[in-house]
């Protein structure tokens, strides 16, 4: 399922920095919990450190980021170089950009200490704190986003180490074998006061607990073990707050809730779709979870109401519930309608219409050819022939709903079934269509507007005896697309594109269209390479095929939707007849052919 990206925040080492390479080690992780809070109420959340929970495929180069901001190139701090695991922590070796001068000199002198991570979480086990009965979902795969340079540190099990780790293989391990220790460095009382400070300061302890360490002149790991001992003791004793969202999210805009919402929705019956970041707060969110948030921002009361009861309330108080399933449910009808397409569209051209009304499409003809310019430099004056042909829309469109039990159940699987059939009938509606206007007449189309069908002696379009599809039939309409003459009766030269044949013709068409390795100049196929197959299953007629030219270079069918509601529209409300929401879904849609010249027919045998 799509991650929600999380972070977490821990300290850097210093006095690991190499300013010539511009690196630093950094402990990142060491799986300490964390308070979060979630739909429930409040949780503890662990990080299990090993190679078994710790995916680090995107680690390598990951970006090192200013406070997790995703805002612009300039947050952008520098790169992850390596990670590796040593025994309950993540250590990172981290590049700082050339960029970025003022923050190596920061983190050397000790004013940068702060490192978080973001990261999502694939796999969780939910268990309970014996001692303090609370929460705790336990993360068991998690993969590593970035690694951010922070102003406070969170997590006060973090260690600040005083030499350079071995480099590492770019591979994780979890071996427990003892590492030779090294030399202790020592520091003199005033250099371990300064360090109880910065402890009392960075965990924001008060002066009296570092004046009581200074005063019994405690070592620096003393101090350490006492700092991480008052954190968890205020950790017990104080009430969990949410923890700081990294991302902006502006609450006040409802369109930008729904929009959010409706595409977390859609990735929970989707899982292949990219969720974006702004919509991963949300991706955990049951329908009753949706309700409940509803409610909660148009000032409905949530206090003790069970699920149904917030799904019936949220559909009788607030427009927003049902906003949110029709985004979801036209993301689910696009997708649908989108991996449908009908066949005759890709030799047909889109375009648009404002209304309803019969749109009248002029046809110009070719421009007149230039002429010499006589002596006294007089230009002649040339005119374009003109033709018109029309062009309507027409609704097409069907109504279903979701029911109330189906919500309550959270049975979003049905939901996304529902909404995709009725893309995949929006795309059958079209092609349908498009089928019936080619087969108009017994298969002759549509009347144009000279009065003569679209395939016609008249047009030059259209075979004097209908062949089986073969070489010397399919030159021939080759051969009559190129002499077709325009409306001031000159040769234009029309290029035959595609070749349309029902499923009877389809072994033959691909025989006919095969690339195949001449032994003989008499064995070189004329037409490979040359046209592109398409098979319509939907035409009527075993021998019938079409040649067509490329609808970008010439006009010919034409298919147009209405202005700004391209394909399939979702519209939905509260339902009265079901109950739960009703979904129309809406179609407006039309087609016509506004050029002979285009196409070649011929009736097979």
């Amino acid at each position: 399922m799509p991650p929600d990206l999380i972070t977490r925040d821990l300290d850097v080492r210093p006095t690991t920095l190499n300013r010539a390479e511009r690196t630093v080690e950094a402990i990142i992780s060491t799986g300490a919990p964390v308070a979060r809070f979630d739909m429930d109420g409040p949780y503890e959340e662990r990080l299990e450190i090993s190679s078994a929970a710790v995916d680090l495929s995107r680690a390598s180069g990951a970006p090192v980021l200013d406070s997790h901001r995703q805002d612009g190139i300039n947050s952008i701090l520098g790169r992850v170089i390596s990670v590796r695991i040593e025994g309950d922590q993540l250590v990172a070796t981290l590049k700082i950009s050339t960029r970025h001068e003022a923050i190596l000199d920061d983190i050397e002198d000790g004013t940068l200490r702060g490192v978080s991570i973001g990261y999502s979480i694939q796999q969780h086990r939910d268990d309970t704190d014996r001692a303090t009965g609370r929460r705790v979902r336990i993360a068991t795969r998690w993969t590593l986003a970035e690694v951010s340079i922070v102003a406070v540190p969170a997590d006060a099990a973090s260690k600040i180490r005083s030499i350079e780790m071995p480099p590492d293989d770019q591979t994780t391990t979890t071996t427990t074998t003892a590492v030779a220790q090294p030399q202790p460095v020592t520091q003199t009382r005033a250099q371990v006061n300064v360090e109880i400070r910065s402890l009392a300061q960075v965990h924001d302890l008060p002066a009296a607990w570092s004046d009581d360490l200074i005063d019994r002149e405690v070592t620096v790991e003393d101090a350490r073990a006492a700092a991480l001992t008052a954190i968890e003791t205020r950790q017990i004793t104080a009430p969990i707050t949410p923890q700081r969202v990294t991302n902006v999210r502006d609450l006040s805009d409802p369109a930008t809730l729904v929009t959010r919402m409706g595409e977390a929705m859609y990735a929970r019956t989707n899982p292949s779709h990219q969720l974006s970041e702004e919509a991963r707060p949300y991706y955990g969110m049951a329908t009753p979870d949706i309700a409940r948030d509803c409610l909660n921002r148009s000032g409905g009361p949530v206090t003790g109401k069970s699920g149904p009861e917030l799904i019936t309330r949220a559909l009788q108080s607030t427009s927003d519930f049902p906003a949110i399933f029709a985004d979801s449910a036209n993301r689910t009808l696009q997708a649908e309608y989108q991996a449908a397409p009908a066949t005759l569209k890709a030799a047909a051209r889109k375009s648009t219409a404002k209304d309803f009304r019969k749109k009248t499409k002029i046809q110009l003809g070719e421009a007149p050819t230039l002429e010499k310019v006589n002596e006294a430099g007089e230009f002649k004056r040339g005119a374009l022939a003109e033709a018109k042909e029309y062009i309507q829309l027409d609704s097409f469109g069907m109504t279903s709903g979701l029911t109330r039990k189906a919500m309550i159940n959270d049975d979003t699987g049905a939901f996304a079934d529902l909404i995709g059939k009725h893309g995949r009938a929006a795309a059958e509606t079209e092609a349908q269509f498009l089928v019936d206007l080619l087969e108009t007449g017994s298969g002759a189309g549509p009347v144009m507007d000279d009065g003569s069908a679209l395939f016609h002696a008249n047009h030059g379009n259209l075979a004097a005896s209908g062949g089986a599809l073969s070489e010397t039939t399919l030159s021939a309409a080759r051969l009559a697309m190129r002499k077709q003459k325009g409306l001031a009766k000159r040769p234009i030269n029309v290029a035959p594109k595609f070749l349309i044949v029902p499923p009877e013709l389809e072994t033959t068409a691909e025989k006919l269209l095969a690339s195949i390795q001449p032994t003989t100049s008499g064995d070189v196929n004329p037409f490979a390479g040359k046209l592109e197959l398409l098979v319509e299953a939907r035409l009527t007629s075993t021998t019938r095929w079409y040649v067509t030219a490329d609808p970008a270079m010439i006009e010919g069918l034409e298919y147009a939707y209405l202005q700004g509601e391209e394909g399939p529209q979702v519209e939905t409300r509260a339902g009265f007849e079901v109950d739960g929401i009703e979904f129309k879904v809406r179609l407006d849609f039309g087609a016509a052919f506004l050029d002979w010249r285009s196409w070649q027919m011929n009736p097979g045998a």
